[in-house]
């Protein structure tokens, strides 16, 4: 996964065995040097072995050419002499020719690959020196004079007074230099912008300047390492993202794939401001070319099953800022197996699965009832966890067999006693649910298709542990028979039913409502203050000591995600025999997956029809249309047997006209206001009317009369609903009423009196409202910008969500009543889960929508341009344009197989639509 391919990208050559690993933890490579190490053998004769002399902030490294030599590493808080001397070249030639060379006095000097090998560091104690010539004997002293100033550095009492005199010599090296425009690809290119800049990957920061231009980002190192220049072609870029880097909002990571977790460079800058203005440039520069995707689009996908679980975790992962290039906020992935001794593994049963809804450190009982009496008994701040559930120590405890050089970095040049390595996925599990400070979770590599993290294939020196037992390849649970086989259950597991049904609750434990707060804390998901993001400043420490005293904790400790979330996350609604491979495309049509034919039933044909008909929606073509009102159409319905249109408007009137013959069959006027809606109930004997005169009529289509008035609101009818025999009646005097309207009752020739079954108060005028399919939902919208869904029934309100700036103009369920969409005066699509009451998705449109209609993940709406738009929720964006009216389009209806769609204006006229596949 992730961080085998940052491990393979390291240099593997043997030529090249120097990395920046070697360094310390926060140490900066400045410059090297060609020379060679000086040596005298028995016969007092001068030998030399040639290499590369590294000059760091905290150490001098030298890096033989010989690969089996070890790379010598002096810290230079361990010299006790740095100097240049002038000493006689022993060669036949020139015998007494003086030659100026650096001699450097040590206490100690640290052994690394020797035969290169990877392995633990030798270090050689007690005091002793080195000889080192350049190949350029003309730099001698201004690396002396170099390599004083950064011992003068490294032997300050205080770590804060190091690191800021470290700092002040880095900052004049880039102010003294800055980007070589020779690096530039392409002639013509001007640069726009450009400053100073660290490029991150794991456990290291590599100073140098960015540029940026009108076709490339580049990255040029201050050393020159790994390579001259690093480039990225703006053409190429499809994400970015702010990061925080050491809880500061100083980082941006770029990426040039869609889905990947691993991105193509990591940005640390010095101030904010650059960071956002680099961001900003890139962004406008992307605005035209890429789909920008949020926690809510992805979401939705993985709701609805276009995503897998997997590739939905990653994607917040990377939203929450964790990235592959920063340890200390590395992915985090779920343990989801809590079985490790079976032989085999029964993925039906959900014994076999952790509980989701719990933290690691609260799935033991008896642990957590001693954490929680040790937290009832602390002073503030109040943590249960004393450890994280993911921090550098604990990615590379997992991931050590692939990536011993960072382990060796953050270790000091030391691996972990052997009996505390990665050594039993078993073993491993048991401490995570017994251990006092254990409790972590995975990384993606466990569901990934990589198994080397789990072998030893390097042939590693781990140690030994009690018994004599050699640390080797992680030892597997008795039910996977290898390796691979062992991811291969862990995938199936993350995609199960269980998981498809209850990563919802994991995912508000770590990304969600349940991180912080009140929440956490009945939870019991509460770490260290400083793991939180906002809850240190680190601006705000003066101290230089306690501020490295601060970063090395947040290093070390590790860091909450970002929250992405703050109401409880919807489950998922598509089920795993539905849902999509990890491979599998975000754009895959639901057209394109259909089910077998040969055992359908009919509503499984409508259904099929239905997709088809979504799926080609973008071939909406008009096929005729009929200017019949004098003002502004605000209603359309049809009868059931589709013969007959009804359509109302701001005329007052309410129009008859014939679907087949396409004529004007009928014109009736209720009173001297405008109507606002219309419906047909069953049977097509009667047509409802809604008024701005307050009332709603009900029309005889048999007797071409009006039949009933129900008067029963003090301010305009804005629209209504009929479903299961119940009438629900919105207005602009802030409430809906439902009424008991039995259909045979009301096509009666006798005046009926409706019974008010309930009245729903809103803080303002309602202006719209719509019902789930079997009536037992409503969600209305007012002018304030207010969705609220009620449950019809009991009366009660489920949710509230103030969704729009302005009034909002329509809002429906879709077609499983598990999300309400809505359009509003802002010219946002607003959806919200049902169930839950979380707005999951928003997308602007820059043009105000009246009205729509949708499938759950594409939307048919009509915009105030006379437009009809198909939108792909999915991927966030507006997949065609088809003109329509002339002027607003405010009203739609779509019949049951969605191939045929009628629209109203304010251009006064119907619009009949057809689907050409």
């Amino acid at each position: 996964m992730a961080f085998c391919k940052k491990v393979d990208a390291q240099p593997h050559s043997r030529k090249e065995r120097f990395s920046l690993l070697l360094l310390d933890l926060e140490e900066y490579f400045f410059e090297q040097h060609i020379a060679h190490q000086i040596f005298q053998d028995a016969e007092n004769c001068e030998r030399k072995c040639s290499g590369s002399l590294k000059i760091c902030s905290k150490s001098l490294i030298f890096e033989p050419d010989d690969n089996d030599k070890p790379i010598c590493k002096i810290a230079l808080r361990d010299c006790s002499k740095i100097e240049e001397v002038e000493m006689g070249e022993d060669d036949l030639l020139f015998k007494n020719i003086k030659q100026r060379r650096l001699v450097v006095l040590y206490n100690q000097v640290y052994l690394i690959k020797e035969q290169n090998i990877v392995g633990a560091y030798k270090i050689e104690r007690g005091k002793n020196g080195v000889i080192f010539q350049l190949e350029d004997s003309r730099r001698v002293d201004d690396v002396v004079q170099t390599l004083l100033q950064l011992q003068r550095a490294s032997c300050l009492d205080k770590l804060g007074d190091q690191t800021a005199m470290i700092t002040a010599i880095l900052q004049s090296r880039l102010a003294r230099t800055s980007f070589d425009k020779k690096s530039f690809q392409n002639i013509s290119e001007i640069s726009d912008m450009e400053c100073a800049a660290e490029m991150v990957t794991p456990l290291v920061t590599n100073p140098g300047h960015v540029c940026i231009t009108n076709k490339f980002l580049y990255f040029q190192p201050l050393n020159g390492y790994p390579k001259h220049v690093v480039h990225i072609n703006l053409s190429d870029i499809r994400r970015i993202y702010k990061r925080r880097h050491m809880l500061m909002p100083v980082g941006l990571e770029v990426f040039c794939t869609e889905n990947d977790l691993c991105s193509d460079i990591y940005l640390k800058f010095y101030n904010p401001t650059d960071r956002d203005d680099l961001y900003y440039y890139i962004a406008a520069y992307l605005e035209n070319h890429v789909t920008e995707q949020t926690a809510d689009s992805y979401m939705l996908q993985w709701q609805m099953g276009h995503i897998s679980n997997y590739q939905y975790l990653l994607h917040l992962n990377n939203l929450a800022d964790r990235s592959c290039n920063d340890l200390s906020q590395y992915p985090v992935f779920p343990w989801i197996i809590a079985d490790y001794t079976s032989s085999q593994l029964d993925l039906t049963n959900p014994e076999t699965y952790r509980d989701l809804s719990k933290p690691i450190g609260a799935l033991n009982k008896e642990r957590l009832e001693r954490l929680l009496k040790r937290y009832h008994e602390m002073p503030d701040p109040k943590f249960i966890y004393g450890s994280h559930y993911s921090s550098p120590g604990y990615v590379l405890f997992y991931l050590v067999r692939i990536a011993p050089e960072y382990m060796l970095c953050l270790q000091n040049g030391k691996f972990d006693h052997a009996d505390r390595m990665f050594n039993s996925i078993g073993d491993t599990w048991r401490n995570c649910l017994e251990g006092v400070t254990d409790f972590k979770e995975l990384t993606p590599e466990f569901y990934g298709n990589e198994c080397g993290f789990l072998l030893n294939t390097m042939h590693l020196d781990l140690g030994k542990r009690q018994g004599g037992k050699l640390v080797d390849d992680v030892e597997l649970p008795p039910w996977a028979s290898d390796a691979d086989h062992f991811l291969k259950k862990n995938q199936e597991a993350l995609e199960s039913q269980y998981v498809s049904d209850n990563l919802h609750e994991w995912i508000n434990l770590i990304f969600g409502c349940k991180q912080r707060g009140n929440e956490a804390v009945a939870a019991n998901n509460v770490f260290h203050p400083v793991t939180y993001e906002g809850e240190v400043d680190l601006n705000s420490i003066e101290d230089p000591d306690q501020k490295v005293a601060m970063l090395t904790q947040i290093l070390e400790f590790g860091q909450t995600p970002k929250q992405l979330f703050t109401k409880p996350h919807p489950k998922r609604i598509i089920t795993n025999s539905k849902s999509m491979s990890r491979s599998s495309s975000l754009n895959v049509s639901i057209a394109d997956s259909p089910g077998s034919l040969s055992e359908e039933s009919f509503e499984d044909l409508t259904e099929e029809s239905k997709s088809l008909a979504w799926g080609n929606i973008t071939r909406l073509r008009i096929e005729s249309g009929h200017k019949i009102h004098k003002e502004s159409i605000t209603g359309v319905a049809v009868s059931c047997n589709g013969s007959s249109v009804f359509t109302t408007s701001q005329d007052s009137t309410l129009k008859m006209f014939s679907a087949d013959q396409k004529s004007l069959q009928r014109s009736v006027s209720f009173s001297n206001m405008a109507l606002s809606s219309c419906a047909v109930l069953p049977g097509d004997m009667t047509v409802m009317c809604s008024s701005w005169d307050n009332n709603v009529y009900f029309y005889s289509i048999a007797f071409g009369r009006r039949q009933d008035t129900l008067m029963g609101h003090d301010d305009a009818v804005s629209k209504i609903q009929w479903c299961n025999n119940r009438l629900c009646t919105a207005s602009w005097d802030s409430t809906v009423k439902v009424w008991n309207c039995v259909p045979a009752d009301v096509c009666g020739t006798k005046r009926k009196n409706f019974d008010l079954l309930a009245e729903l108060e809103h803080d303002a005028g309602v202006n719209t409202i719509s019902l789930s399919s079997d009536g037992s939902v409503m969600v209305s919208g007012t002018k304030e910008g207010a969705v609220s869904i009620w449950d019809i029934g009991s009366a009660t309100m489920l949710h509230q969500v103030p969704c729009h700036s302005g009034t909002v103009y329509d809002a429906a369920f879709s077609p499983d009543n598990r999300h309400v969409l809505s359009t509003g005066e802002d010219g946002c699509l607003k959806v919200i889960d049902v169930q839950t009451g979380m707005l999951i998705s928003s997308l602007p449109s820059g043009e105000v929508q009246r009205c729509f209609c949708w499938n759950g993940h594409t939307v048919l709406s009509g915009n105030d341009s006379g437009e009809m738009l198909v939108w792909d929720l999915l991927g966030g964006r507006i997949t065609e344009r088809v003109t329509g009216h002339s002027d607003a389009v405010t009203c739609i209806w779509m019949n049951e197989s969605c191939n045929t769609i009628i629209t109203g204006g304010m251009d006064r006229q119907i619009l009949f639509w057809k689907l050409h596949y």
